[in-house]
C-alpha cells in the first residue's frame, strides 16, 4: 500500500523559507501527490499538487509565486519549497496521494493516502 513519510518541518521566523520532503512508496505508474495544511481551528486544504508523471503542478491561487512543489522521481520524493512564510502559514503540512490522475491532480477530495504531517510554525 502506499507510504507516504514527510520530513523537513519546523519554526522558522516570519519572512523566512522551509522546504518540505514527502517520500512516497507502494505505488506504480502516475499519481498525484499534494501538499495539505490544517491550521487550528480550520479545514485542511489542499495546497498545492503536481502529476508524477508529467509533472504538472497545481496550486491553490492564494500561494501561487511563493510555494513551488517539484519531484525527485529517482527518489520518489515531492518536495515544496515555501518561501517568505507568514504567521499564518503556521499549520500541519501533510503530504498525499491520489492514484487517479485523470483530470488532473487539483481534485482535492480525492487524496486518500496520508502521510504523518509535518508541523510548520511561523513566528
Amino acid at each position: 500500500h502506499v507510504q507516504l513519510v514527510e520530513s523537513g518541518g519546523g519554526s522558522v521566523q516570519a519572512g523566512g523559507s522551509l522546504r518540505l520532503s514527502c517520500a512516497a512508496s507502494g505505488y506504480t505508474g502516475r499519481i498525484c501527490m499534494g501538499w495539505f495544511r490544517e491550521a487550528p481551528g480550520k479545514e485542511r486544504e489542499g495546497v498545492a499538487a503536481i502529476s508524477t508523471g508529467l509533472g504538472i503542478t497545481y496550486y491553490v491561487d492564494s500561494e501561487k509565486g511563493r510555494f513551488t512543489i517539484s519531484q525527485d522521481k529517482a527518489k520518489n520524493t515531492v518536495y515544496m519549497q515555501m518561501n517568505t512564510l507568514k504567521p499564518e502559514d503556521t499549520a500541519m503540512y501533510y503530504c498525499a496521494a491520489d492514484l487517479y490522475v485523470s483530470g488532473g491532480c487539483q481534485k482535492w477530495w480525492e487524496y486518500n493516502y496520508w502521510g504523518q504531517g509535518t508541523q510548520v510554525t511561523v513566528s
